[in-house]
């Protein structure tokens, strides 16, 4: 069985020693390698851009990456057998996303002060920065499949149907996902809706 990618389009090459560079491939049919390299060339940035919107490191987001293949290469014909594979490379992501974290809270943490450092050399008042440390801390309300979505809509501004494919899940579902985060967050932030009523 091969992976045929939605977005594939078809011109993916790769050098014919590539088992030497990559022993995982050894023994891969030539199907089976065109069809994994098909999925990294579709995935791979759009899983860095989200791992960094994650991390908030450019290392950490490309280790994360990186480690995510490195597991998808290594499971690869097994996956191929799967019936939701794009979901399961996303959980793949997600579990190397959460590696990197908890292996960055064993060092320093870098300290976002950016919205600190706006206020100061005046390029935004104390409501402004409030405003957007209040919607940090909101984010935290949403469950994870609802910050996932929304990040690649409107962090990664992602169309609908490329967010679905990335998560490995329906389009309405990615729509059903915004829907609730939004809710919780007007109800977070104590923010009327747009019939003028508070969600409780």
């Amino acid at each position: 069985m091969t992976y045929e990618d939605p977005l594939d389009t078809g011109g993916t090459e790769r050098p014919s020693d590539a088992a030497a560079q990559h022993p995982a491939l050894a023994g891969w049919s030539t199907a089976d390698e065109r069809s994994f390299w098909a999925f990294h060339d579709n995935r791979y940035k759009p899983f860095l851009h989200f791992a960094y919107k994650q991390l908030e490191s450019d290392a950490d987001a490309e280790d994360a990456a990186d480690k995510t293949f490195d597991e998808i290469m290594n499971n690869w014909q097994r996956m191929l057998g799967m019936e939701n594979l794009p979901g399961y490379a996303w959980s793949i992501l997600k579990s190397r996303i959460c590696d990197q974290r908890r292996k960055r809270d064993k060092r320093a943490l870098p300290t976002d002060l950016s919205a600190f450092a706006a206020m100061v050399d005046g390029r935004d008042d104390f409501e402004a920065v409030h405003g957007r440390l209040q919607f940090a801390d909101a984010i935290g309300h949403l469950s994870e499949r609802q910050r996932d979505a929304v990040i690649l809509r409107y962090g990664l501004e992602l169309e609908t149907a490329d967010a679905a494919h990335l998560m490995g899940v329906a389009e309405a579902t990615v729509r059903s996902f915004v829907r609730q985060a939004r809710a919780r967050l007007l109800q977070v932030l104590d923010i009327p809706s747009d019939d003028g009523k508070v969600k409780s």
